[in-house]
């Protein structure tokens, strides 16, 4: 005879108003990532409208408009007048909503989000059958939107905050050395280092090709293709070449061999040269990792970081997969003799320093 749980009451209709919370976050989360994609934030910056002015101003449907505020008004985005019938965008949710490459702006991310549920019938499928989703199957939303949400990093933090805290590191750039990027992606930390240590020479290696073509075009565009390039190759195989400094920003937990990976960097590492590793700031438990955060770097996992691992019959480490143990344990692994955490507060992203 199985004994029936007693159920609390109160405990289910905290919980229930827990799930309402979450459900309704993420229906904001859409209408954030239409807001955005539609400049309505950009354009409430600039000053209060009513909903005619600012259908007028975005050139959008009034009535589309109409409900849109609604639901920024409900959720506490935009404030409401409604005795003048304006809308405001307070000035402290104007970094968060309306200033692209801030350092807490975060149009990227939701633009991002949108791109990464694009194959969610693919994801069902591999949840039953296992295996994971290809890069190539995720749409320009998830690229740009990733794109702009790590902006935010090397605009803001990456020249004033990460490369100061590695004095070697800087020494050697403004030296002037060979700096490879693996994972580069689209470039933008590349270029902001060639921007600022023009006496350097870089390579940007992906496996990814259309992310090369956009790194190419935005090298050109920052004027300093001069001094890079970009290579199209699987990086755990061996890198070309020998190199002072390489970087991996937020991509060995993504990788389908990080041992191979780290291996390969190794081997590409100048004996007196310095790997910088930067990852995801998570804990090497579940129950550290518990909260807000911690539920959305696993969802990132599931959504894209571990299943893109996973379709290459990876490790799929997954977005907290590299935590601090973990780094030590495959750069020890890999060869490599000195792993140091570089000092920061930063409850997103650690960086660690690895040398031969």
């Amino acid at each position: 005879m199985t004994t029936q749980p007693t159920i609390d009451p109160t405990r289910t209709e905290a919980f229930l108003g827990k799930v309402l919370g979450d459900t309704s976050g993420m229906t904001v989360t859409v209408m954030a990532a239409i807001g955005d994609r539609l400049n309505l934030f950009k354009n409430l910056a600039h000053g209060p409208a009513t909903v005619a002015q600012l259908a007028n101003r975005a050139s959008l449907n009034e009535r589309y408009v109409q409900e849109w505020l609604g639901v920024m008004v409900s959720a506490g985005y935009i404030e409401y007048d409604p005795i003048s019938g304006l809308f405001t965008l307070p000035a402290e949710h104007v970094p968060v909503l309306a200033q692209e490459n801030g350092a807490i702006f975060f149009g990227g991310v939701h633009q991002m989000l949108i791109g990464m549920t694009g194959p969610y019938k693919q994801l069902v499928h591999s949840f039953r059958h296992g295996g994971g989703i290809a890069q190539s199957e995720y749409d320009d939303d998830l690229w740009d939107g990733m794109e702009r949400f790590t902006s935010g990093w090397f605009e803001n933090l990456l020249l004033p905050v990460w490369i100061p805290a590695m004095p070697e590191v800087r020494a050697k750039l403004e030296q002037g050395v060979e700096v490879a990027d693996v994972g580069c992606g689209r470039g933008r930390a590349l270029i902001k280092l060639a921007q600022q240590y023009p006496n350097s020479r870089y390579i940007g290696y992906d496996v990814f090709q259309p992310a090369l073509d956009h790194a190419k075009a935005n090298a050109q565009a920052a004027g300093v293709a001069d001094r890079m390039s970009f290579q199209q190759l699987d990086a755990s195989q061996g890198l070309p070449g020998q190199y002072d400094v390489i970087t991996t920003f937020d991509v060995v937990h993504d990788a389908v061999d990080p041992r191979g990976l780290l291996r390969a960097i190794r081997q590409a590492l100048l004996p007196d040269g310095t790997y910088v590793c930067l990852e995801i700031n998570g804990a090497d438990t579940l129950e550290g990792n518990a909260g807000p955060l911690g539920a959305f770097f696993y969802s990132l996992s599931v959504l894209y970081c571990m299943t893109t691992s996973l379709h290459g019959n990876g490790e799929g480490l997954g977005t907290v997969g590299m935590h601090e143990a973990k780094v030590h344990e495959l750069g020890s692994e890999a060869g490599f003799s000195r792993i140091e955490r570089v000092p920061l507060e930063n409850p997103f992203n650690k960086i660690f320093e690895l040398k031969q």
